[in-house]
C-alpha cells in the first residue's frame, strides 16, 4: 500500500504598508560621486550638526577649503541654520569625498524643495564632475609624459 504524502506550505501574511516615520525623523536622502568617491547624504530639516562618518566637519575636515566646499551649497542659499546632515563617504581622497558631499547635498536640497534646482543649477552645484585620472600609457613615464628625447 502506497500512502499520500502531504505536502504542507506555509502561507506569509501580507505585509502591512510602513508608515511614514514622524516628522522630526524625516530626512531627504541623495548620493554624491566624485573621482572614485561616494557620498550618501541625509539632510534634516530642523537640526543643526553636521555629521561625517560619525565624526564632525572639523574633525573630519580639518581645512577650512573643504569645510567651504561641503557647505557651498547650503551657504548660496542661506538656509544653514535650519539643515543638518549625516553622511557616509567612502573611497577617494579628502578633495573628491568632499566634491561628492557638496552634489549629494546639492540632490538632497532638490528633493527637499524643487524650486531650488534653478538656483542650483545657477550655481553649477548639480552637475557631476566625470573627470577620473587617466591610465598610464606603456613606454611613459606618466599617462602623457614622455621620457626625455635625447638627440645623441
Amino acid at each position: 500500500m502506497a500512502e499520500k504524502t502531504v505536502k504542507i506550505v506555509k502561507t506569509r501574511k501580507p505585509k502591512e504598508p510602513k508608515e511614514a516615520p514622524p516628522a522630526k525623523e524625516r530626512y531627504f536622502e541623495a548620493v554624491g560621486r566624485r573621482k572614485l568617491a561616494v557620498a550618501r547624504v541625509r539632510l534634516y530639516p530642523k537640526q543643526s550638526k553636521i555629521e561625517i562618518n560619525g565624526r564632525t566637519l572639523t574633525d573630519y575636515f580639518p581645512t577650512m577649503g573643504l569645510q567651504r566646499k561641503i557647505t557651498e551649497s547650503i551657504d548660496k542659499l542661506k538656509i544653514e541654520e535650519k539643515l543638518g546632515m549625516t553622511v557616509k563617504v567612502m573611497g577617494g581622497g579628502q578633495t573628491g569625498q568632499a566634491e561628492a558631499i557638496r552634489l549629494g547635498v546639492s540632490r538632497a536640497l532638490v528633493k527637499m524643495d524643487e524650486e531650488m534646482r534653478k538656483r542650483l543649477r545657477r550655481f553649477n552645484l548639480l552637475t557631476r564632475d566625470s573627470r577620473k585620472v587617466e591610465r598610464k600609457k606603456f613606454g611613459l613615464k606618466k599617462a602623457r609624459r614622455a621620457p626625455q628625447w635625447k638627440k645623441r
